[in-house]
């Protein structure tokens, strides 16, 4: 399995965990909102992340390929 997928796989899955442990724990209304919004917070930073990740390998491909059509 492509190593990406697994990365995207466990963020997802931690996101969807952390909501879900969230929304059943004991907590007051806004405490609650509170911890949403920094768990929101945290997988944007990790979605903007991977994105730009995959953004510079698909540039090193593109330039890469590139220099072999300069080759050919």
């Amino acid at each position: 399995m492509n190593s990406s997928k697994i990365i995207t796989a466990f963020i997802l899955g931690a996101a969807v965990g952390a909501a879900v442990g969230i929304l059943f724990a004991p907590d007051k209304g806004s405490e609650t909102r509170k911890k949403i919004n920094e768990e929101g917070k945290k997988m944007s930073d990790a979605i903007k992340n991977k994105f730009n990740e995959m953004k510079e390998k698909m540039n090193a491909v593109k330039d890469d390929m590139e220099q072999r059509e300069d080759y050919a």
